[in-house]
């Protein structure tokens, strides 16, 4: 028997709010992280802890310098991080195909 779609789909990558990280991070080559905490409504702090896993786990690199005079932060996926979030998404449309295939 062919494995259930839900074992590829992996911790890290699937919580809501990291998944939205990867998404929106992917649709650029970085994004800021007060873009990142008002597009997610997060608060700052969870933002971080969030982000910091995904740096923990190789899927994001995280860049700190200046805008003018402003600290700012930005998050990049990296080449890990785009196969971790297409493996993600393949492993969702499978399921999402096999919950469409077994209605009547």
């Amino acid at each position: 028997m062919a494995e259930h779609p839900t074992a590829a789909l992996d911790d890290v990558v699937h919580q809501k709010h990291r998944l939205g990280i990867l998404t929106v991070a992917a649709e650029a080559k970085r994004v800021e992280f007060g873009y990142l905490r008002s597009t997610l409504e997060l608060t700052a702090g969870n933002l971080s802890r969030h982000i910091a896993v995904l740096e923990q786990a190789g899927l994001v690199a995280v860049e700190k310098g200046y805008d003018g005079r402003r600290p700012r932060t930005w998050v990049a996926v990296t080449p890990a991080g785009r196969a971790a979030l297409a493996a993600e998404m393949a492993a969702l449309r499978a399921l999402v195909e096999r919950h469409v295939a077994s209605q009547p």
